[in-house]
């Protein structure tokens, strides 16, 4: 069974803004955006992110846990993760939407969704796939279908996905570290170098 296109009217939003221009600070905050690590780190990892992106999600579960590890929990730097939405972009707003729906967990939610991304997209079965999870954190399937249907929660997904695009992300996965584009590999090795430059100054 398809997602329900009706409860998921998720506008088609062109993503033709051009590449953000490099800063030299931290990125301001934005609505919506869910963080990792303390306030106080003196490194910013802005990671704009889709829940239906095989990319991101090969990522989040390869290298995220590696760079939260011994960076983010070690207080030298903060995660700040920004919603983007990739085709099929119903699954993706349906996923971030169910991952706020849980109070507390949403990176939990999220991994597992980016965990089970795969083999949901081997099943075809989208709407299924993310019923499951949600029952795996407690939700009935009538409490699943509400939050799916929450239209301010829709509204909400958009109107970050739109800021993103704005501010001229192209696609996903996108980096910067304190506030630069990261244009470069983000696997563990690298990343951590480009650390260490931005701690630099």
């Amino acid at each position: 069974m398809a997602l329900d296109r009706r409860a998921l009217l998720v506008s088609g939003l062109a993503v033709t803004a051009s590449a953000s221009a490099a800063r030299a600070a931290p990125l301001p905050p934005v609505p919506g955006e869910m963080v990792l690590g303390s306030a106080k780190a003196p490194i910013q990892l802005v990671v704009y992110a889709s829940a239906s992106c095989p990319h991101c999600a090969h990522w989040w579960t390869t290298v995220q846990p590696q760079v939260r590890k011994s960076f983010i929990d070690t207080g030298k730097v903060r995660l700040v993760f920004r919603e983007f939405l990739t085709p099929p972009n119903e699954f993706a707003a349906a996923g971030f939407m169910l991952c706020r729906r849980i109070p507390g967990k949403y990176f939990e939610v999220l991994t597992t969704v980016f965990q089970k991304q795969e083999e949901i997209y081997r099943s075809d079965k989208l709407f299924e796939g993310l019923l499951a999870i949600g029952k795996q954190y407690g939700l009935t399937e009538e409490q699943f279908k509400a939050a799916l249907s929450d239209d301010a929660a829709l509204k909400a997904v958009n109107d970050r996905f739109a800021k993103a695009v704005d501010d001229g992300v192209e696609g996903t996965p996108t980096f910067f570290v304190n506030g630069a584009p990261y244009d470069h590999s983000a696997d563990f090795g690298v990343l951590s170098k480009a650390f260490a430059s931005a701690a630099k100054g």
